[in-house]
């Protein structure tokens, strides 16, 4: 393996870093001593001097016997002619035998965790809280005799990454377990995967830049639900490229590859029908690579074409070819034949300036403590120099700071290097337009990196950053501060919210009160990488206007603003990779994720769209759109752990086009949309103006019952007089309903005890149930509620409401009907194995014959389905968008789940015919043999169904704000 040529050749200057020498720790760095002990010294003085910071290694071998610990914000960063070289010693004790206890069942040389692990304390891995931490320019090496070993585990979050690095990892089991945020320039040799991985700890797309995998004895990378954004990745001399877990999706965009010498399927794809199994594959070349694509489920394989080929494109998954199209999972390929491998695809990212040239910001005079204005020391610095390097600090400024065409400024840690204004800096308030803290000309090849940007709270005129440079500047590693992901300048944590979150932790601050964080302008466009914007007091994160130059995103975090978090306007030629969007419950409850307004020639692939578990209401659209044309989504991701998702993916607001799917491998857009919509004369609404309605069930004689559950609103829809009636308000929050026998109303509602409340002197409290492990739902969701059951007669409610009993199953001598909830969210995978899990106890009905099972999925699950002794059963896997057939046993019980369908959301319908109405966006109906016979498209996205009326034949829908039903069907 060639050795690829030091990233940072000079030992760079700051005196807030710790420089791992012999000066410092008792290290060799000659390859014979066990540096163990002192390097894991140097990373805890690091984190104990400021809470964040970086570790300066020089160059040097270093081995190492044990596994070493980064928490969070701590940067391990090499320097030298030659990279630095840290290797596990031959045949370490630690490293023999597979951990079964481990995630990985693995140990590792590093490990980022979120806190340093004291003696005897379990260790805390890195979370989706985790920031700031890396490696760079450090090589990594196993020696023989570790079978058990991988060189790193990075499960952290934004504004980590691992880049320039070289993992030789030899006989051992892998390089990288468990991706986080982004890698770039990393090289793989050997091992039996180079990554192996699950989901990102967020759940984010993981971006992977310029990256090499050679000699590996299973795959390079053996991957589920990672959100694989890959650009420029060779791959030489493995049996596989991509293996996708079994039973698992991946969203795995590859663009610019070339792969050689692949012997099996070069990717191996699982639930080939599903719509959130997607994959894209732009302009990859190839050379024997017999087989491109393989199945798991099925004997189908996309073969290569000859010795030689390029895939131009291949798309498989869930496919809208214009705004009319209806959706489809399908594959389109567009393969040629080549004479020879062409060379491989060029780097667009810019190298630094020689570090021979980088003029140090403090030995200039700048102080860096956050209250001397160092803004003249500044534009003295970029007056005389090209490239600045801005050591650990906080460099106060009050005007704006304006970069000439070939200004740099260069920092290595965007928490410890910050450029800000104070609150109430006079320059940047009043009532005027826009002021940047930081500008860079037109056309310019500006590089920013390895910094934040901090423009308080109280500035109006405030813009965090100003871009116009042109398509060959950069910026990379750069946190616009504010909100989420602060850390204070002591290194403790800065909270943004106040007790009750409802608010900002100053009452002084007000969100929404400045201009953009980022706008790019003017033609401004480059390369901006591993960028997060999460700043409440913003407009918006991102606002991009008035451009054609070509531009590029990889891996954008943009989070928690009031009205909008990203804003394209009249821009052409841009692609974006790896932008993730996220809503939260105080602040951008009612946030427009991505508004795009005449624009053309755009590419967004691995778009992910997520509102948080804390979300108590909907939002209509994850994309606005005026306009537009040329516009490609590859791989989109619309989801949240909540109900409350964003209804549907796309407006398009001229035309009045929705995009109802969540999960898109691929939508196009062209500007010959219709402006005509499809009318269903079957369709008729009964009622409206609700907020979100969903619970449907209905009685004997067909009356409809349903819930609009925020609103603590229990509604009916009278067939005998056609009409509504609000059946109750009562204060617990209705999840679901059902009726038993009787026609007694059954109400599952969540309850919350007043803090300190007691039982029988007892205090009043509902740990969470063992079946609450497995989502994320119920390890984040509020510890303090559970759900109850009573029942009401709906024309007394409250004089006859009853609080259901809870009974032992077994207790139960005949049961007429088991009621379990419609739709389960279980993002661990494990719907198949909790579903047929038999529940202990259940709340039984008052006819004695009808019972509820409990399980904790009742708090999640939008409505209850019917489930009668010795009769199938449909269910709903809504995590992975699937219909599930069961059997019922005699007590109720759910057995012997296998796959019906790949479509589900959160309820479904059986007519008298015994075919499945599914609501999936609109309503599609299968018949017993999964044969897919209708689709009823409906005026807005349904929630849940149920048949009904007089002959109970009606299908009645509860559509989010609106009450349907669909006569003659």
């Amino acid at each position: 393996m060639n050795q690829q040529k030091s990233f940072y050749p000079n030992r760079p200057n700051d005196p807030k870093a710790v420089y791992f020498t012999p000066e410092n720790f008792p290290v060799s760095g000659d390859g014979t001593a066990d540096d163990t002990k002192a390097l894991q010294l140097a990373i805890k003085e690091a984190k104990d001097k400021m809470g964040y910071g970086i570790v300066f290694i020089p160059e040097g071998r270093y081995r190492i016997s044990e596994t070493i610990y980064v928490p969070k914000a701590v940067r391990l960063i090499g320097f030298g002619e030659q990279r630095p070289l840290i290797f596990l010693e031959k045949d370490s004790p630690e490293f023999q035998t597979a951990n079964p206890e481990d995630k990985g069942r693995a140990n590792y040389m590093f490990w980022f965790t979120d806190t340093l692990p004291q003696p005897e304390e379990e260790i805390e891995d890195a979370n989706p809280g985790t920031f700031y931490s890396a490696m760079s320019n450090i090589n990594l090496k196993i020696e023989e005799g570790n079978p058990t070993a991988v060189a790193l585990r990075t499960h952290y979050a934004q504004h980590s990454f691992i880049s320039h690095v070289d993992i030789d990892i030899g006989d051992g089991k892998a390089g990288i377990f468990d991706v986080g945020n982004e890698i770039e320039n990393v090289r793989f040799f050997g091992g039996d995967y180079g990554i192996y991985t699950t989901k990102t700890s967020p759940g984010w797309p993981f971006m992977m830049i310029d990256t090499y995998f050679e000699g590996q004895k299973k795959a390079a990378i053996k991957t589920q639900e990672a959100g694989l954004t890959i650009v420029r990745m060779n791959v030489k001399n493995t049996p596989q490229v991509i293996e996708i877990n079994p039973n698992f999706y991946e969203k795995l965009i590859m663009k610019d590859c070339q792969f050689e010498n692949i012997k099996k399927s070069a990717i191996i794809v699982s639930n080939k029908d599903n719509a959130l199994t997607q994959i894209n594959l732009r302009n990859l070349d190839c050379q024997q690579v017999p087989k491109l694509i393989s199945y798991r489920q099925s004997d189908k394989v996309i073969k290569g074409k000859g010795t030689f080929y390029k895939v131009k494109s291949l798309t498989h998954g869930n496919q809208m070819d214009n705004l009319d199209d209806r959706p489809r999972v399908k594959t389109t390929k567009k393969l040629e034949t080549l004479n020879s491998l062409p060379a491989p695809a060029k780097r667009d990212i810019p190298d630094l300036p020689p570090m021979k040239t980088w003029a140090n910001l403090k030995e200039l005079g700048a102080k860096g403590d956050g209250s001397t204005d160092d803004t003249k020391i500044i534009k003295e610095a970029i007056e005389n120099h090209s490239t600045i390097y801005l050591p650990q600090g906080r460099y106060r400024v009050s005007e704006t700071i304006e970069l000439k065409p070939n200004t740099n400024l260069i920092g290595l840690n965007p928490i410890s290097t910050q450029i800000l204004i104070t609150d109430n800096t006079e320059s940047f308030g009043g009532f005027d337009k826009p002021k940047p803290l930081l500008k860079t000309p037109q056309g310019g090849e500006n590089i920013v990196s390895g910094i934040a940007i901090d423009t308080g709270g109280r500035n109006p005129r405030a813009v965090g950053c100003k871009w116009m440079a042109g398509s060959d500047s950069y910026m990379n590693d750069v946190k616009f501060i504010g909100g989420h992901g602060n850390i204070k300048a002591d290194g403790s944590h800065a909270p943004m919210y106040n007790e009750s979150r409802t608010g900002d932790i100053n009452p002084d601050r007000r969100w929404d009160s400045q201009y953009w964080s980022l706008w790019i302008t003017d033609g401004g466009g480059g390369i901006f990488k591993d960028i997060w914007t999460a700043s409440p007091y913003a407009s918006a994160g991102i606002y991009v206007s008035d451009t054609s130059t070509k531009g590029c995103i990889y891996a954008m975090s943009v989070e928690h603003h009031v009205r909008n978090e990203v804003k394209f306007k009249n821009v052409s030629n841009w692609e974006v990779f790896a932008l993730q969007l996220e809503e939260e419950a105080a602040e951008s409850w009612n946030c427009q994720p991505l508004e795009i307004d005449n624009c053309n020639n755009m590419l967004f692939a691995n778009l992910y769209f997520f509102r948080t578990i804390w979300v108590e209401n909907p939002y209509p659209y994850a994309i606005k759109n005026w306009d537009s044309k040329n516009i490609e989504f590859l791989n989109i991701h619309n989801y949240a752990q909540v109900k409350y998702t964003i209804n549907n993916t796309l407006l398009d607001v001229n035309t009045k086009k929705e995009v109802r799917p969540w999960q898109l491998a691929r939508l196009y857009i062209t500007d010959k949309e219709s402006s005509k919509n499809k009318s269903n004369t079957k369709i008729e609404k009964l009622a409206t103006g609700f907020e979100f309605i969903d619970g449907i069930c209905s009685d004997s004689k067909g009356n409809i019952y349903f819930v609009d559950s925020r609103w603590k609103k229990i509604y009916k829809w009278s067939v005998e007089s056609d009409s509504l009636s609000l059946v109750s308000d009562i204060h617990f929050k209705p999840l679901s309903l059902a009726c038993d026998k009787e026609d007694n109303l059954l109400v599952v509602v969540e309850y919350f005890p007043p803090e300190g409340a007691t039982i029988n002197g007892e205090p009043e409290v509902y740990p969470k149930p063992e079946d609450a492990q497995g989502t994320s739902f119920g390890e984040w969701y509020n510890t303090g509620s559970t759900t109850k059951v009573y029942s009401i007669d709906p024309q007394h409610p409250e004089e006859s409401m009853e609080v259901l009993k809870v009974v032992d199953m077994d207790s139960v001598e005949e049961v007429h009907k088991a009621l379990h909830p419609a739709n389960r969210w279980r993002d661990s995978n494990d719907y198949l194995n909790i579903t047929v899990k038999k529940p202990e106890e259940c709340y039984i009905a008052p006819d004695g014959v009808t019972i509820i099972p409990i399980c904790y999925d009742l708090i999640r699950a939008n409505s209850l389905l019917e489930a009668y002794p010795g009769q199938k059963f449909y269910g709903v896997d809504e995590y992975y968008k699937r219909t599930i057939l069961f059997d019922v046993t005699s007590k109720g019980y759910l057995s012997n789940p296998r796959p019906f369908v790949e479509k589900g959301e959160y309820n479904l319908a059986i007519d008298d015919n015994s075919n499945v109405y599914i609501a999936d966006g609109d309503i599609y109906v299968y018949n017993e043999d999964s044969e897919l016979l209708d689709e009823i498209i409906i005026p807005e996205r349904p929630a849940t169904i149920t048949f009904g009326g007089q002959d109970g034949e009606t299908l009645y829908i509860t559509a989010r704000s609106s009450l349907y039903r669909v006569n003659n069907l």
